[in-house]
């Protein structure tokens, strides 16, 4: 397998090119632990962020989900991530 094709096969597999996928995946990290911290303040100052961690989850499992896109080589349904 040529290097090229370890950074390209998987976005291709879910119907993005790689620089797509670099910023939707770039995306959902940050948001990931943006969400992360503000749970682990929680986690001390109960009265903070007491529903940011499950609204960040849900909204990025409906992008997930509402992103999902058929793969042209499978005709499997992927999450584009």
């Amino acid at each position: 397998m040529s290097t090229m094709r370890l950074f390209t096969d998987h976005p291709e597999s879910v119907g993005e090119s790689y620089g797509e996928h670099l910023v939707t995946a770039t995306g959902f990290g940050a948001r990931m632990v943006l969400a992360g911290l503000a749970c682990m303040v929680h986690a001390f100052l109960p009265f903070l962020f007491v529903k940011t961690g499950s609204q960040q989850i849900s909204g990025l499992y409906d992008r997930m989900v509402a992103n999902r896109r058929r793969n042209p080589v499978t005709g499997a349904l992927d999450f584009c991530i």
